[in-house]
């Protein structure tokens, strides 16, 4: 199974019979994140995938890309985890969503956790980027991006669209079609979540060379982080919503991770046990 197949599959199994009958309440479809609320008030978080949607433009070549917007509610979380492998951008976003509201749901009710999630902290403080040190960051992380041009060295930024990248940053832009070679030869990697909805975390991961520092970061990886873990990722950084509906009224408007860290989700960091 894949990395978002083994996170469902245990986080079903810790959730045992709680798990079974939970239903999705709500979903937003937000411009930056898509949110969903779970029966048992749990909420989850990913990003929204819309440069993925060329369709989009078109309501009618469109409608047949979503969960039907009528009939989501009410369905059983675990109808909703089989689009997780859709090639559907949306239908996978929605699921991802669904299954970051799982694991949210099993941390509350859960007497202990294999691993410590650390609250109101960021990931990047606790990645090692010793000096001397290749950094291949995959995805235009701007706190990121901010720290590898204050600490300089050799660093790459894998980017699917140059466009987000300020001229200063360009020099060392990576075109995601020939991020191979840079991801290999890298000695820390960091990686956003958004890998996850398009698919591409697996391979980016079993480039990297065995014991790299190896992160993944953003509120689309607020997952059980076992199956990352068992890939060599060392640090998962995301979100734990606490503020379900007034999270995902924001969203419904536009909102950002600016709008919600800190207020109506906690940033968590797990760090893979010693």
């Amino acid at each position: 199974m894949g990395i978002l197949a083994e996170a469902a599959s245990l986080v079903e199994d810790r959730l045992g019979p709680a798990g079974r009958g939970l239903r999705v309440e709500r979903v937003v479809v937000g411009l930056f994140f898509t949110g969903v609320k779970l029966s048992d008030g749990s909420g989850g978080v990913c990003y929204t995938p819309v440069k993925e949607i060329p369709q989009a433009v078109c309501c009618p070549t469109s409608a047949g890309r979503t969960f039907d917007p009528v009939g989501v509610r009410g369905t059983g979380v675990w109808e909703v985890l089989e689009a997780l492998d859709s090639r559907e951008p949306i239908k996978t976003a929605v699921a991802v969503a669904t299954l970051n509201a799982l694991s949210a749901s099993w941390w509350a009710r859960a007497s202990s956790l294999p691993y410590t999630i650390e609250t109101g902290r960021d990931a990047q403080e606790v990645i090692r980027m010793p000096a001397g040190a290749s950094v291949a960051l995959v995805g235009a992380f701007v706190p990121v991006l901010r720290r590898l041009k204050q600490r300089g060295g050799t660093w790459w930024v894998v980017e699917q669209d140059p466009r987000t990248l300020k001229p200063d940053e360009l020099p060392h832009y990576v075109p995601a079609a020939d991020a191979r070679d840079v991801l290999a030869r890298a000695d820390v990697l960091v990686v956003t979540g958004v890998t996850l909805v398009n698919h591409t975390l697996e391979e980016i991961l079993a480039v990297a060379r065995p014991g790299v520092e190896i992160a993944v970061m953003g509120p689309t990886a607020s997952m059980v982080p076992d199956p990352l873990f068992e890939r060599g990722v060392r640090v998962v950084g995301g979100v734990w919503v606490r503020r379900t509906d007034e999270l995902l009224d924001v969203l419904a408007a536009g909102g950002s991770g600016y709008h919600f860290f800190d207020t109506l989700a906690d940033r968590i960091v797990i760090q893979r046990p010693a």
